[in-house]
């Protein structure tokens, strides 16, 4: 059975950011911890799911994504200054730390901390990944026909489609 939309796939990956030809590991999902996914649901990047279309179990494929196909590039309006008054007692947070934030419609993200002045604390919401190409190793695992429930919930349930249940 080939990659195509409904479909639940299972894949290993190793993941590496690549800037100037110069390949940095970032995660992996191994065979005791695989990725599955509902592909076409958009929960994957579009361009990851091209890369993959049509491949079948035992499959595997390296391919590299731009950054602009991927996490995009870096966006310098994404800079944020947050005035120190709003954490409270909790204390000032420390740089590099991703604060969870939540904009007045109720859509939620991550924000990582760059700098802290006395008056605010600079945080950058562009994505962690942003601007960087990425290089995906995989291995396809298993390719299965998605559930009426997992179509209808659209995303995967598990490699065996129950949740692990």
């Amino acid at each position: 059975m080939t990659i195509e939309p409904n479909q639940v796939v299972t894949l290993t990956y190793k993941l590496h950011t690549v800037e100037n030809g110069e390949k940095t590991f970032v995660e992996e999902a191994d065979k005791n911890n695989p990725l599955d996914f509902l592909y076409g649901a958009g929960m994957m990047l579009p361009k990851f799911e091209e890369n993959i279309s049509g491949l079948k179990a035992g499959d595997t494929l390296d391919f590299e994504l731009a950054a602009a196909d991927a996490y995009g590039e870096i966006d310098e309006q994404a800079i944020a200054q947050l005035p120190v008054s709003m954490f409270g007692d909790g204390g000032l947070p420390a740089v590099g730390e991703i604060l969870p934030l939540q904009d007045n419609q109720g859509n939620q993200f991550r924000a990582r901390v760059t700098e802290i002045s006395p008056e605010a604390v600079v945080v950058d919401l562009n994505h962690p990944m942003a601007g960087q190409n990425l290089h995906f190793d995989i291995e396809i695992l298993t390719v299965r026909p998605a559930t009426q429930e997992e179509l209808s919930h659209g995303h995967s349930h598990g490699p065996d489609g129950t949740h692990g249940h």
